[in-house]
C-alpha cells in the first residue's frame, strides 16, 4: 500500500462510503480505485487528485496533504546509481532486496537516519539535466 492509498481509504471508511458508490460517483472504475488504494497503479493524475479532494469536501491543507502523499506514491522506483559510489550503490541494492522484510520501526529509523543526515556533497541535478551554453555564433549578439 501506498502513503496515497492509505490516506484515500482512511477518508473512505471514515465516511463509510463503499468502493464501488465512490467508484461510480468519480466516473472509475471499482477495480482502479481498488488498485490505487492498494498501490497496485501509479501515481494519480493531479486532476483526480482534485476530484477526490472535491468529491471529500477536502480543503486547503487537507487537500495539499493529499496532493503530497500522492507525490509519494509511486509504487514502482527506478533508482539510476550512475555516478553514485560502490557503497551508495550497494546500499540501494540492499535496500530493494530487503524493504519488504523491514518491521516498521525498523522503516521509521531509516527514515529519521536520513532526515537528519547531511549530504556528502552538494546535490547536483541529474545529467541529463544538465546542458551546456551554446557558444553564439560569429556575428551574433548573445
Amino acid at each position: 500500500m501506498t502513503p496515497f492509498g492509505e490516506k484515500l481509504r482512511a477518508l473512505r471508511r471514515e465516511r463509510n462510503i463503499l468502493l464501488k458508490d465512490m467508484a461510480s460517483a468519480l466516473e472509475l472504475s471499482s477495480a482502479y480505485l481498488s488498485a490505487l488504494e492498494h498501490g497496485r497503479r501509479g501515481a494519480p493524475s493531479s486532476g483526480l487528485i482534485h476530484q477526490i479532494c472535491h468529491y471529500f469536501g477536502l480543503i486547503w491543507d487537507d487537500a495539499d496533504e493529499l496532493a503530497a502523499l500522492a507525490k509519494q506514491s509511486r509504487p514502482r522506483l527506478k533508482l539510476n546509481s550512475a555516478g553514485l559510489t560502490a557503497a551508495q550503490t550497494a546500499l540501494a541494492n540492499r535496500l530493494a532486496r530487503e524493504l519488504r522484510n523491514l518491521d516498521p520501526p525498523t522503516v521509521a529509523a531509516i527514515q529519521a537516519l536520513l532526515d537528519a543526515a547531511r549530504p556528502a556533497t552538494p546535490a547536483t541535478p541529474p545529467a541529463r539535466a544538465r546542458r551546456r551554453a551554446k557558444p553564439a555564433a560569429a556575428g551574433r549578439a548573445p
